[in-house]
């Protein structure tokens, strides 16, 4: 099992969710709205776990590979992108499931975490799986899993101000070396 295969699942399962709402008659409003409620929880918790999990072990990994502005930047343009994806699923909810506007909310809603994975498959996952050993990778996956599977029901959106972040996962990443993966949080 390896982390980034897991995030990549997890993608793979957000566009197929996505996909089937464009495939939903417009006029069930109640199958809309039940996939639309599964979808946004999943994004919320797949970000919820990758700020967990993923991101503090790439700033660390990057660090200790002397690429620290790397993953630095990274890692603010994801938390600033989960930022997006949140809001975006917060206007869909401002809107009737298969209105217009509902509509228009969630192709917000698909572009915003479109372009984040991307970005993420072209960059933060490589250079995890370049600078992250076998070990690590799985480590992390367990933890990945166990994350969502306690929180399967969702967690509470929370924006985070990215530089914040950074700096909190950096001052509380060890010291290289010591063996820690400081898995499960920040702390």
């Amino acid at each position: 099992m390896d982390i980034t295969q897991l995030i990549l699942d997890d993608h793979h399962e957000q566009r197929r969710l996505f996909a089937i709402l464009e495939q939903i008659d417009r006029s069930d409003a109640g199958t809309l709205s039940a996939v639309w409620t599964r979808l946004g929880s999943f994004l919320e918790l797949h970000a919820a776990a990758e700020e967990a999990i993923f991101y503090p072990a790439l700033l660390q990994v990057g660090i200790a590979a002397r690429r620290r502005a790397g993953v630095e930047e990274e890692t603010l343009d994801a938390i600033g992108d989960h930022n997006e994806i949140r809001d975006a699923v917060a206007e869909v909810a401002r809107h009737r499931a298969g209105s217009d506007g509902w509509y228009a909310a969630v192709a917000g809603a698909n572009l915003a975490n479109g372009d984040h994975m991307a970005e993420e498959e072209r960059e933060g996952l490589t250079d995890f799986r370049r600078l992250a050993g076998l070990q690590q990778r799985h480590s992390l996956a367990v933890a990945f899993a166990a994350f969502e599977a306690r929180n399967f029901a969702g967690v509470r959106p929370v924006d985070k101000d990215p530089a914040a972040y950074v700096s909190q996962a950096e001052s509380a990443a060890p010291p290289v070396g010591n063996g820690s993966l400081n898995i499960g949080g920040l702390k």
